[in-house]
Formats: structure tokens, C-alpha cells, sequence
């Protein structure tokens, strides 16, 4: 396992490392082998802190949420500021340092398993680029204070099981941050303007057109770079939702399957069983009669 930095840690400061004995078990665990972490902390205002390693036996993920840090990885260099995550994973040579002037605030997982490099691939790690803007995200900063409440628990492995999976979930999560902070982002695709549309017409239809229009951007353009940031089209990511709220109005309500087709801008509910049974894989009545069994 690679050692974390020995920067002096204040009250504030947390620094926790997995025991030998906890490793292995969560290297064998069926619910942990695949991601699990070895060490991890919170760096506030981290004056003097700075790091070299040219063998890495861990992959290190990295959360700015404060001040700037510089740093070089393999044949990349760069400055960390708030926002960024860095993604080092096993074997990268790297080396960083806090800013004299501007020291930064970050939170730091160490983690193996053997799905990691895919998770690495999934938040968009390329060779070259360990970078990436999530924005400085209250739902990231208590994701990861979450997980380090692990370190409270005695050592039970329970609680490294529950930890390990909460690890997968923060990785998700940054991936999701990620993907919000780039259709954010100037001359981008306002994602969450655009999904707030197709709410507000969910009972209803949209068109390429209109969707293009919200984004003002060309239609092209539009459906390119939104299936980029969704892996949908616009229009059947909109079915999508539509369907997610027929399933809702199924479970949750008494209406009839014509009654919850038109609530959702469908006239005739035939068509509309049609496109839910090839979306959900079930007819709606099929799928009302499971929830409640």
C-alpha cells in the first residue's frame, strides 16, 4: 500500500489508514474485492503539504474543495484548484504540492480492487489527464465525510463493508458531478435547464426544436453533445422520464392505465402500453400487479 503523506496533521486535519488485517479481508470479501479503500483523510488548509512517489501501489483519488495545489503525473503538469478531482491510479509517478500563498483543502482517498481501473475509466480518467471539475459540491464534501466516519467504528468489519460500498457510491457520484459541471460549463449544454423543460412538459410533448431552443444552441449541436453528457438521445431520454412517472402514478395511485396515459399526454393508451412495455419490460398492468404483491 503507498504510505500517505506525513504532512503534520491539526485538530481539523484527518488522516486514517485501513489495517493489514482489514485489507485482506476486504481483498477477499465477495461484496469489497472489487473496490475497497486502504487510507483516507481530509487536508484542511494544508500549508507545507506536498508529496513524491515514483512507485504507486494504490489508486489515489483527490477532491479540492479550497485553495490551489501544483502538481506533475507522469508526463502531465498542472495547478489543482477548487473543484477539481485528480485521478492517480496504481503505478503513475507523481508528485504535488500545496500553494505557498493559497494552500489547498483536500479530501484524498487511497483504494484498490479489482475494478478499478474501470471505475477510473467511468469518471473519465485518460492516459495524461488525471484531471477533472466536479465544482465544489456540498453532496461530494458530505459523501466523503460519510465515508470517513469508518474510522469510529473499532475496526468492524461490517463497517468496512458498509465503507467499501460507500466508496463505489461516492465514485458514481463524482462521475454524475462531473457530467453536471461540464453541460455547465461556457459554450455547454445547460443540462439541468434543459431537464427542468422536459418536467415541466411532462404531461405533455416536446420537440428537437424546442429542446434545442432552451439550450440555444443548434439542433446538432443539442443532440450530439447531450447524448455526450446522458448517453441518450434528448427525445428518448424525455420517453424515459415519462415512463419513470407512468411507474410512479402505478404504484402510488388508484388511476386507471387510460387515466395515467392521458395524465402523461397520451390519447390513446394503447399506444402508450406499447412504449411502456418496451421501455419497462412489462405491460403497465403487469408492473402495477408486481410492485404489489
Amino acid at each position: 500500500m503507498s504510505t500517505p503523506s506525513n504532512w503534520p496533521l491539526p485538530t481539523a486535519g484527518i488522516r486514517f489508514l485501513t489495517p493489514a488485517f482489514m485489507v485482506e479481508k476486504l481483498a477477499r470479501h465477495p461484496l469489497t474485492k472489487d473496490c475497497y479503500p486502504t487510507a483516507m483523510g481530509f487536508y484542511p488548509q494544508a500549508e507545507g503539504h506536498q508529496m513524491q512517489r515514483e512507485r504507486h501501489d494504490d489508486n489515489l483519488l483527490m477532491y479540492c474543495t479550497a485553495g490551489r495545489a501544483r502538481m506533475t503525473a507522469g508526463d502531465w503538469q498542472g495547478d489543482i484548484a477548487p473543484g477539481k478531482v485528480v485521478l492517480l491510479p496504481q503505478g503513475l509517478a507523481h508528485d504535488y504540492r500545496a500553494d505557498p500563498a493559497d494552500p489547498w483543502s483536500v479530501f484524498w482517498v487511497h483504494f484498490q480492487g479489482a475494478s478499478t481501473r474501470v471505475f477510473l475509466q467511468y469518471l473519465g480518467y485518460r492516459d495524461g489527464n488525471p484531471l477533472a471539475s466536479a465544482g465544489v459540491s456540498p453532496r461530494l464534501i458530505g459523501a466523503f465525510q460519510s465515508l470517513m466516519e469508518v474510522r469510529r467504528t473499532g475496526y468492524s468489519s461490517r463497517a468496512f463493508i458498509n465503507a467499501s460500498n460507500q466508496l463505489r457510491h461516492l465514485l458514481t457520484q463524482i462521475s454524475l458531478e462531473i457530467s453536471a459541471q461540464q453541460g455547465s460549463t461556457q459554450g455547454g449544454l445547460p443540462l439541468e435547464q434543459v431537464q427542468a423543460y422536459m418536467l415541466e412538459n411532462i404531461d405533455g410533448s416536446v420537440s428537437l426544436d424546442e429542446l434545442a431552443a432552451v439550450a440555444n444552441m443548434s439542433k446538432y449541436h443539442f443532440s450530439t453533445r447531450y447524448r455526450q453528457l446522458t448517453g441518450y438521445s434528448p427525445i428518448k431520454h424525455f420517453l424515459h422520464m415519462k415512463m419513470e412517472q407512468a411507474c410512479q402514478l402505478l404504484d402510488a395511485s388508484e388511476l386507471g392505465v387510460g387515466e395515467i396515459a392521458r395524465e402523461l399526454g397520451y390519447e390513446d393508451p394503447l399506444y402508450f402500453s406499447r412504449l411502456f412495455s418496451k421501455t419497462i419490460g412489462s405491460s403497465p398492468r403487469g408492473y402495477r400487479a408486481s410492485q404489489r404483491k
